[in-house]
């Protein structure tokens, strides 16, 4: 099995930023996103916490957490309905990013 963020480093903010809006961020990956800001503001030339420059590189329009949140609620809901169980907030991170921003890394 291969590294999903091997080469790219940016992929896993992305992914973290989907997880944080569908609130299933651990504590641990927050505090140290959090602790890595200075870091990503000098390696992608930004400023802003972690979730902002997300936004700002991926040019996510006012609202888009609140959109990701939404997409979530309403597939889980489906997702319950038919398998009986909780979907995986991991998987539905890794898909949903796969399916809306195929191309989304950015050097």
């Amino acid at each position: 099995m291969t590294d999903r963020y091997e080469g790219k480093p940016f992929l896993r903010l992305l992914d973290s930023y989907v997880l944080a809006a569908i609130g299933h961020l651990d504590e641990a990956n927050a505090r140290w996103l959090v602790e890595a800001e200075p870091y990503f503001r000098s390696t992608f030339g930004a400023t802003g916490s972690w979730q902002e420059i997300v936004a700002a590189r991926m040019q996510f329009p006012e609202g888009m957490e609140e959109a990701i949140r939404e997409v979530w609620a309403k597939g889980r809901v489906k997702f319950v309905e038919m398998a009986g169980e909780d979907p995986d907030p991991v998987l539905f991170t890794y898909e949903f990013v796969d399916t809306n921003f195929p191309h989304q890394e950015q050097p």
